[in-house]
């Protein structure tokens, strides 16, 4: 009988013990549980602790109510928090009214406490005490920049731009632009002399590139958000220059993600770089195709560089070849193009516009305003539109570009403005269909500054090879 007894009293430790396993375990819960009426108090109205009989003293995890889908608690002990009492707690129990639960309006809809919608490039947060708190970055895209570009009389047009959109204007210089300022040592670099005679060197009002060498002239790529102007800039010029050389025998678009991935020496990738290296690079390396080494914006981070996929070796001559086919399956031909060592330009206009005319395109290098991001038509000068905001609103990067032509716009009432035709390398849907204009002759945003041309490096064995592979692919 005893040993019958002391088995009883054993099961009903165990059970008791459970039992207060389990009621520790829901005591977890409710501690955890998110705020029942953070969405504000439904049925404020309901009897539920009254309807109970009253309130519970202390903790009582076994004096609940149901509540809608779910229960709700009528111990003093909810008391600590609004996540878990019933309705009527605080009127019945405490003889209070119950907490205002603060909310936040906007476009008609309500936001709770602890809620964000972002609103162009700064996110904003539902308050505690109802208001909306907002962040305080200068954006990209700024309505009132763009409005007084175009109220005012400054000789071009602003618009916004959906991919820039949500962008602050230090992502739009830390991701957009991306070519690092020239060393002094790069700075010090020797102009080339050249002889410009008054008579025969006549150089007409407007000339364009894409006019005079028609099919030789490539189209203004989308470099996205990787800071890679050093590689997009150089690699057009590259590529204008062989096709006007080699008289259209080889019209390569040269792969800047090949220069992205492969030229790392003091190098940033989609973080920044030099154009010096780059075209110590084209030189020394050179690069592939951008149909063999096709372009990949980055995913994740801006700053991430992809696994250099081409490499090459020397095949005497100073020529080389590659060492791997092209990363994709659709192109076989991974001839290797390499230029020259880069030649500096004078400052002087006349000169810049002279090489142009002669031997292509050339590469420049300018200071990118917070109000160039938003330019969509005209000649571009850098306005001061700005110039009353607080300094976070006015910014600029070093940016690189390709100059193709210029022009000059006549007024009726007599005045003239000069300008430069320039490709950017932000997508054809950015400015004059991927191009931008900026007035000529005054060093504007320094883009006369630094300004680099080079030749390729071609026979004329290669124009007979890169003949005969263009026959073959369209035979």
């Amino acid at each position: 009988m005893k040993f019958v007894l002391l088995t009883v009293v054993a099961l009903l430790l165990v059970v008791g013990e459970g039992a207060a396993d389990r009621l520790l375990s829901k005591r977890t819960k409710r501690e955890l549980a998110s705020p029942l009426h953070v969405g504000g108090i439904r049925d404020p109205f309901g009897s539920y602790c009254q309807r109970r009989g009253g309130c519970c003293p202390g903790r009582d995890d076994l004096c609940t109510e149901p509540y809608l889908d779910t229960i709700c608690y009528c111990d003093i002990f909810c008391n600590r928090s609004v996540a878990d009492c019933c309705p009527d707690f605080w009127d019945t129990c405490l003889g209070i009214p119950p907490p205002i639960i603060r909310t936040c309006q906007r476009n008609g809809n309500v936001f709770l406490t602890g809620q964000t919608y972002k609103e162009n490039c700064n996110l904003c947060t539902c308050g505690a005490l109802g208001r909306w708190e907002c962040e305080q970055n200068a954006c990209l895209m700024e309505p009132d920049i763009i409005h007084a570009v175009n109220r005012g009389h400054f000789g071009w047009r602003a618009a916004n731009y959906s991919q820039f959109y949500g962008m602050s204007l230090d992502e739009g210089i830390r991701y957009r632009l991306g070519t690092q300022p020239p060393s002094r040592t790069v700075m010090n670099m020797n102009e080339i002399q050249m002889n410009m005679d008054p008579q025969s060197d006549r150089l007409p009002p407007y000339f364009n590139s894409a006019e005079k060498w028609p099919g030789k002239i490539h189209e203004p790529l989308d470099q996205g958000n990787c800071a890679a102007s050093w590689a997009f800039s150089t690699a057009a010029v590259a590529s204008d220059r062989i096709s006007i050389q080699s008289m259209g025998h080889m019209t390569p678009q040269l792969s800047p993600q090949n220069l992205i991935s492969c030229d790392t020496r003091n190098q940033g990738g989609c973080a920044g770089g030099r154009i010096d290296g780059a075209w110590w690079y084209l030189r020394r390396r050179g690069v592939v195709t951008e149909d063999c080494y096709p372009y990949q914006p980055p995913q994740q981070t801006p700053a991430e560089v992809g696994r250099c996929m081409m490499q090459s070796r020397s095949v005497g001559r100073g020529k080389r070849q590659a060492t791997q086919r092209c990363p994709n399956a659709h192109n076989y031909h991974n001839d290797i193009y390499q230029s020259t060592p880069p030649y500096r330009l004078s400052s002087n206009e006349k000169e810049i516009m002279k090489e142009i005319m002669e031997n292509g395109p050339v590469q420049a290098i300018m200071e990118a305003h917070e109000d160039f991001f938003v330019y969509k038509s005209g000649i571009y000068k850098h306005t001061d539109v700005s110039f009353n905001k607080p300094s976070q609103y006015r910014k600029h990067g070093t940016h690189s570009v390709r100059i193709t032509g210029w022009g000059e716009e006549r007024h009726t009432d007599g005045t003239s403005k000069k300008y430069w035709i320039a490709a950017n390398s932000w997508g054809k849907n950015w400015g004059e269909d991927g191009y931008f204009r900026i007035a000529r002759g005054e060093n504007e945003c320094e883009i006369e500054t630094f300004v680099i041309a080079v030749w390729g490096r071609i026979t004329m064995e290669d124009m007979h090879n890169h003949h005969h592979h263009h026959r073959r692919r369209h035979i």
